[in-house]
């Protein structure tokens, strides 16, 4: 059986960028969740996921989703990957606000599937996720 022994490089880079601030405390899938990265036509790799707080933030979570659907809230298509936990932080003119990033060694989104991200609070968050398609 041959196998491949060419070295996969990304063709082009990604950054997906998007707001979030509608509650959302589900874990399963279903409830408000905003789209970050679609896979491209060969896959896309996700090396970060910053996520900003635009506000003064409370206790909380960020929630970070892979789905092999496009369709939204399709709970049986979309699995809980990582959650950020947010701190309380009261935002100021000498205290930045709240802010974090993930790193990951391999997260691959294939063709077609998304990654998403939902807050379980009613919080304002930029969320920034770097990486390439293949």
């Amino acid at each position: 059986m041959p196998a491949n022994v060419q070295p996969l490089f990304l063709l082009t880079p990604v950054i997906g960028m998007v707001k979030i601030a509608t509650a959302n405390t589900a874990r399963d899938g279903s409830g408000t969740m905003s789209t970050i990265v679609t896979g491209g036509t060969n896959g896309t790799t996700v090396t970060t996921l910053q996520v900003k707080a635009e506000v003064t933030t409370t206790a909380g979570v960020i929630r970070v989703y892979v789905s092999n659907t496009t369709a939204a809230n399709t709970t049986a298509n979309t699995f809980l990957l990582k959650e950020i936990v947010v701190t309380a932080v009261t935002a100021s003119g000498t205290a930045a606000s709240f802010d974090s990033t993930l790193t990951f060694d391999d997260l691959k989104i294939p063709s077609g599937s998304t990654l998403r991200v939902s807050t379980d609070k009613a919080e304002s968050f930029s969320v920034t996720a770097r990486g390439g398609d293949y």
